[in-house]
């Protein structure tokens, strides 16, 4: 099955030691914050384990970080469970709802969001934690990323309810998943999970720009590979697997097989150029500590890529045999049993 598909990674990341505090402390959260409504709505959500996925992304977090950054992690994948193309009119109440979550980090933090509902809520909340102690320009940077990630999605669910999400070719399909897979405002949050800041000169340098964009390829496709079978039984079209069988009217098992292939090149592909980090940092000029920087930026992608993999392949998200309430919402159109875009 494509969640038991492995990936050879030349890199170890770790687990934080605060998993199971933050754990227990973010469950409680999500039902305070009404972002789990049912207790069919609970069960799904734990079995994802998305905690998991925090305390291996972010490993180096203190423990009150480590928090805030499950808070955070788990609203996009809540947001992303709410999309139901069935629904003419959902469509508009995503982005709507996208609209407010883009604009939350560009107004004063703690301001309350004028769309309402669950979702823009505990964001608002979120963003005041995250961004606490961060400067404007890992802010600034932060809510760009962000705001391209939410605007695809809005994207993919227009796209589905007009019945044209099947007409990306397949290098479309690759750039518009380097935006929806969100890996980008993602590694920037590996800054904040240790308090640094990739210097800006390292940033705007086109290899660090290659080798984000290459982990969010990587990370991209094994998140296709492991949710197929999931996607496949929503009808969820947005997948590398879907795409390559329908352009190359292949099998399902030889477009999986293709998509294994193309993995493992954006994984090469990146290794190579983090091999000419040190060189990057002597053209830069950079001093001892922003290369400490730079290695500790380097490690964030490290985390990402390795963490995600490990979590991929436990995760109940993926899974492939799911029953009861979960199950037939997922049938319906639906990721998730409880409507969180309703006031």
């Amino acid at each position: 099955m494509p969640q038991d598909v492995r990936f050879e990674l030349p890199f170890d990341t770790p687990v934080s030691e605060h998993l199971e505090h933050a754990r227990a402390r973010h469950l409680r959260w999500i039902w305070d914050m009404d972002l789990i409504r049912s207790k069919a709505g609970f069960e799904e959500y734990k079995s994802w384990d998305l905690p998991q996925a925090a305390a291996r992304t972010y490993p180096h977090a203190s423990a009150d970080d480590l928090v805030v950054l499950m808070n955070w992690f788990s609203l996009a994948f809540l947001f992303d469970d709410q999309f139901d193309a069935g629904q003419p009119d959902r469509a508009d109440r995503i982005a709507e709802v996208a609209r407010e979550l883009i604009v939350t980090p560009l107004r004063p933090a703690g301001t309350r969001p004028r769309v309402v509902c669950p979702i823009t809520l505990a964001w608002a909340e979120v963003w005041k934690h995250l961004s606490d102690g961060m400067p404007l320009t890992w802010q600034t940077r932060f809510a760009a990323s962000w705001g391209r990630f939410l605007m695809a999605h809005c994207e993919e669910v227009d796209l589905a309810s007009r019945g044209l999400e099947g007409t990306l070719d397949l290098d479309e399909y690759a750039l518009f998943r380097r935006r929806t897979v969100g890996i980008h405002h993602s590694i920037d949050a590996g800054e904040r999970s240790r308090r640094f800041m990739v210097p800006a000169q390292v940033m705007a340098h086109p290899l660090m720009e290659r080798m984000r964009d290459l982990a969010a390829d990587t990370i991209g496709f094994m998140n296709d590979i492991h949710s197929f079978e999931r996607e496949k039984r929503r009808g969820d079209g947005h997948n590398l697997i879907a795409v390559l069988h329908r352009e190359r009217r292949c099998s399902w098992e030889e477009a999986a097989d293709e998509a294994y292939r193309m993995t493992l090149a954006c994984l090469d592909q990146y290794l190579e150029l983090e091999a000419s980090v040190p060189q990057m940092c002597d053209e830069l000029g950079l001093d001892a500590t922003a290369r400490d920087e730079v290695r500790k930026g380097v490690e964030a992608i490290q985390h990402w890529i390795n963490g995600n993999y490990e979590w991929a392949l436990v995760t109940g998200r993926y899974h492939a045999a799911k029953e009861g309430p979960a199950a037939a919402a997922e049938l319906a159109g639906r990721g998730s049993v409880d409507d969180l875009l309703a006031v």
